[in-house]
């Protein structure tokens, strides 16, 4: 068995968790921010969609990242290793970007204003993921 496709599988399905999880959040935040507009008679942003969907590039980042893996990986270990941790740190990413825009749902139903700062702090929360990925391959390459 070789285990670089264990690293490979990871760097997909552990980012593919994580967005899952960011998703679920904010589009649980979403629906109770609509709800909030409705009741309060105003209407019902719909950008929020956007906040909702957030997190779901970082499972294209673990996609890449299972490529890379694939294309550059010249130790088994290295890759299984980069595939495990890169591919949590992505998840991560996803799943603590969705709670930011869970926040970002509910303070624009209640305020209706802020909409560019909330998809700045979300963009930073992303950036962890990228960076992450960036790293990872550079490590792959190093070898």
């Amino acid at each position: 068995m070789n285990i670089q496709f264990i690293g490979m599988a990871c760097a997909l399905c552990l980012s593919a968790i994580g967005s899952g999880l960011g998703a679920g959040c904010a589009s649980q935040a979403a629906v109770g921010g609509w709800k909030k507009c409705y009741a309060a008679g105003k209407p019902a942003p719909f950008i929020m969609v956007a906040f909702a969907g957030a997190p779901l590039t970082q499972t294209i980042y673990g996609f890449l990242l299972m490529g890379f893996i694939r294309d550059n990986a010249k130790d088994p270990l290295l890759a299984l290793c980069v595939g495990v941790l890169g591919g949590f740190a992505i998840g991560l990413s996803a799943y603590l970007q969705g709670r930011v825009s869970a926040c970002a749902c509910d303070s624009l139903s209640e305020s209706g204003k802020g909409t560019a700062n909330y998809f700045t702090v979300i963009g930073v929360v992303e950036t962890v993921a990228l960076f992450s990925l960036v790293f990872c391959l550079l490590l792959l390459t190093s070898n």
